[in-house]
């Protein structure tokens, strides 16, 4: 894969300004390519030894199960992602993470991936920026399910990931293509179904935002940020020292 079309090289772009040299060792990190159905997880919770991948195409989910049988999604990963990153350092999976849509994702072996951090701290500092930034992005869920109401969060969810996908080339101010259904919504955001499809359509009624066919479209950001108190800096802040 080219390093220019590389969604993780696009997105720590944005944290660093990297060397040939680095560029090529994320290149290299693109070698263990594998094609993951859809609904077949790629990491189960309590799985030892387990190797990171970088998400090079399609959508997962992370998600953690309870004894009832329902779940919380805690994260939505996009291409440029890492997954499973955690499961290195710790030795064992503390979640799920399934395929929303057929994806393709590189196997990174935590020997390897380790071991290009030690040859190449500044790439490693790139990365923990942006491992910040996803940390950053669990006090903002954090908040959204504890204090902000169903309009407010879904419309900080939508805000949250248009960012993110601009961060990779993947979206503009405008919209997004998003394969999430509505169940997808109502997990992540600790609503019913019902409820998530009763919070979009007044969001598209009053014109701010139209979720349809697989498609987010923005039609007011001005309005659509103010209502979700949303603040982009804590996704898209730049790193002064890897500059």
């Amino acid at each position: 894969m080219p390093n220019a079309l590389s969604p993780l090289a696009h997105k720590l772009s944005n944290f660093a300004i990297l060397s040939e040299t680095e560029m090529g060792v994320l290149d290299d990190m693109h070698r263990r390519r594998r094609n993951f159905a859809v609904g077949h997880d790629l990491v189960l919770q309590g799985q030892t030894r387990q190797a990171a991948f970088i998400l090079a195409k399609g959508w997962v989910c992370s998600y953690k199960l309870l004894r009832d049988g329902s779940r919380q999604i805690v994260d939505i990963q996009i291409p440029g992602d890492f997954l499973g990153l955690r499961s290195v350092l710790f030795r064992t999976a503390d979640h799920n993470i399934e395929p929303i849509t057929e994806i393709e994702a590189s196997e990174v072996l935590g020997k390897d991936l380790l071991g290009a951090f030690s040859k190449h701290p500044r790439l490693a500092s790139a990365v923990l920026w942006a491992a910040s930034c996803d940390e950053a992005m669990v006090v903002e869920h954090l908040v959204g399910l504890g204090r902000r109401n169903a309009r407010e969060r879904m419309a900080h969810f939508l805000l949250e990931l248009s960012t993110r996908l601009m961060l990779v080339g993947l979206g503009t101010p405008a919209g997004f293509a998003c394969p999430l259904t509505q169940y997808h919504l109502a997990d992540a955001l600790g609503l019913s179904a019902v409820h998530v499809n009763r919070v979009l359509r007044e969001l598209r009624e009053d014109g701010l935002v139209t979720f349809q066919y697989g498609q987010v479209t923005i039609h007011n950001l001005d309005v659509l940020t103010d209502l979700a108190e949303f603040d982009r800096s804590y996704l898209d802040q730049e790193g002064p020292l890897l500059r």
